[in-house]
């Protein structure tokens, strides 16, 4: 085993912020959702205002959700393509003009209010991609995973801020004024975007429109030939469509026919909701691995509609901000399951693929529920949004019958015991030099390495080793300073970190395409977890530099830094999982051609035999 040099010490998370850059890009980002979740609270204020309907205001999330939706599929190609700064800034000067336009236009007509939320909302999707595909431009491999957790963390406070700020200024004076300010928050922003220094990167044409059709479908056939993906569906569109859909939409016209909240009370409730999520996630963290993810949902779910059953028959706005909080925090059990399940039991090449076909279904169906909450307009509110919050009890429990959801794992027993029973040091045995047979079964697993240029080819095939490990034997160990990674080949193994009482938590299973020990090599840290054996296992043993060189080719840096952040989300409380919607690294999955295209757009040349 290749080992590092001891003694290295991981970078504080907060050593990011000694970088100029990131700090711009931070403060921007802070500001920007601000003014987006400024917009979503005036704009919601006041259209119900305006209407007094229900469906107004679903109406008006549908005009934010739909754009968002159908421009965030395809806005990642327009990204690769030119530079991000630029993209960056133009789209805050255009949120700006368009926020500041709707209290001149709406006393026009209210349709522009419509109009120009949809158009703020899709002018966003651009942004995003933007900001995620700079960050690791502006901060070190042993930095990113910080960065991305404080840019998280940056946006539900944010968030929270802004709903908040949104009902205070419609409580206080006139709801137009909360568009002002709105303005002047993305122009801040673009000013932050401005002053951050951002290197020129080469632009990637890898990515394509004509792909993003082509991936959904191949995401869809995955999805529903997977036992426990395929029972994730119903259960994900009822979701979609009670929480999603009703519960958002009717959170306004509830608070101020049902509750006789001021629109201040209601932006806290709407703040609550992300405050919710974030504490949900650190407890979460804690906690995680002492039910499987599949009972993690079911009792978030149950959790979730119980609290919107008492929200429903509440009548002291206390209580009923209370009753959302806790919702909130429910929600990151849901939240967060879902998301490991899909990830786990996902082939690697594909998940980017059904992460996207997941956010699509609850989108569109999101969308069919805010139009569904209309009925609040002709029937009892109370009625409605008990009615959606028993649903959600409802999906809880059906979750918990469903094939591999809520029923207890045996193979989660059989991991925990081939972690307890395996020598406590990590050994990979006698090691071979890689064949371009290797190499080739390698591109077949990881497709991405297909545009690895020939220097980088020759750099694996010369720097790399392949090693065998028999059922059983621990591969490598928590605490082991070592700066290689691996990638499995054949064979399947059982990664979980020790934890008291010889017990152990954040338990994955890898199989041929899989790769680990990315967080050691990269950063020059210990290892995180225990890796055993659970058969036969054939490995490819990377050095850190090659590992590297091999995150030059197209799209693979995307897949490496992405399972880095998973697998610190699940073991630190320095990284946040991420909330649902459209995942920028899902997103580029998808806008990512595969198959012959990919083939005859990349077409590598043969690799070169290793030297002599």
């Amino acid at each position: 085993m290749t080992t590092a040099t001891s003694g290295t010490v991981a970078p504080s998370a907060f050593a990011v912020f000694r970088r100029p850059t990131f700090r711009f890009l931070w403060s921007g980002q802070f500001v920007s959702t601000i003014g987006d979740a400024l917009t979503i609270a005036a704009a919601g204020i006041f259209i119900f205002q305006r209407t007094n309907s229900a469906l107004a205001v679903g109406l008006i999330a549908g005009a934010q959700l739909g754009p968002a939706l159908v421009v965030g599929l395809f806005a990642g190609v327009v990204v690769d393509r030119f530079d991000r700064k630029t993209i960056m800034l133009v789209a805050d000067l255009i949120r700006a003009v368009v926020v500041l336009l709707i209290p001149i236009l709406v006393t026009v007509n209210l349709v522009f209010l419509f109009i120009l939320v949809a158009i703020s909302a899709g002018v966003m999707q651009f942004f995003a991609p933007a900001l995620d595909a700079t960050l690791p431009e502006i901060a070190p491999d042993e930095e990113l995973g910080a960065a991305n957790s404080l840019m998280a963390i940056s946006s539900f406070g944010s968030t929270a801020v802004g709903f908040a700020a949104g009902g205070l200024i419609a409580t206080l004076g006139d709801v137009e004024l909360a568009f002002v300010i709105d303005a002047a928050t993305f122009a801040l922003s673009a000013l932050c975007t401005y002053l951050a220094t951002i290197p020129k990167v080469p632009l990637t044409e890898d990515t394509s429109w004509r792909a993003v059709g082509s991936n959904l479908q191949d995401g869809l056939r995955v999805l529903l030939q997977t036992p426990i993906l395929r029972s994730m569906l119903p259960v994900a569109i009822i979701y979609a469509v009670a929480a999603v859909g009703v519960w958002n939409a009717l959170l306004l016209p509830f608070s101020i026919r049902a509750l006789h909240a001021t629109t201040f009370e209601y932006g806290l409730q709407e703040g609550l909701t992300s405050v919710g999520f974030v504490i949900g996630s650190l407890v979460l963290a804690q906690v995680v691995m002492r039910l499987r993810e599949g009972q993690w949902m079911v009792l978030g779910y149950v959790a979730m509609g119980l609290m919107g059953i008492a929200y429903g028959l509440a009548t002291n706005v206390w209580l009923a901000i209370a009753a959302v909080g806790l919702s909130g925090f429910a929600n990151a059990f849901t939240s967060t399951a879902g998301r490991l399940i899909r990830q786990r039991n996902t082939p690697r090449e594909y998940r980017g693929r059904v992460m996207s076909v997941f956010s699509v279904i609850t989108s569109v169906f999101g969308i069919l529920g805010m139009l569904l909450a209309g009925l609040a307009d002709v029937i009892d509110i109370r009625l409605i949004i008990v009615v959606a919050s028993v649903a959600t009890v409802g999906i809880g429990i059906v979750a918990a019958f469903l094939p591999g959801l809520g029923q207890p794992a045996t193979e989660w027993r059989k991991a925990v015991h081939l972690l307890r029973a395996a020598p406590p040091t990590g050994s990979l045995g006698s090691l071979r030099p890689v064949t371009l047979s290797d190499f080739e079964t390698l591109v077949g697993l990881v497709p991405t390495l297909r545009g690895l240029d020939r220097r980088g080819r020759e750099d694996l095939l010369i720097h790399g080793e392949i090693g065998e490990a028999p059922a059983g034997v621990c591969i490598v160990a928590q605490g082991e300073a070592s700066d290689a990674a691996y990638f499995v080949l054949g064979g399947r193994a059982v990664a979980g970190t020790p934890a008291a009482g010889g017990e152990y938590r954040s338990l994955s299973a890898m199989g041929p395409g899989d790769f680990f020990g990315e967080i050691a090599a990269l950063n020059g840290t210990a290892r995180t977890a225990n890796v055993v054996a659970e058969e036969p296992v054939t490995l490819l043993q990377v050095p850190a530099a090659t590992l590297r060189r091999l995150m030059d080719a197209p799209g693979m840096s995307d897949l490496v830094v992405g399972k880095m952040n998973e697998r610190l989300a699940r073991t630190s409380l320095s990284a946040l999982p991420k909330i649902g919607g459209l995942d920028q690294i899902d997103l580029r999955a998808l806008r990512t051609p595969v198959g012959p295209e990919a083939e005859a757009a990349s077409a590598p040349a043969a690799p070169a035999p290793p030297e002599a």
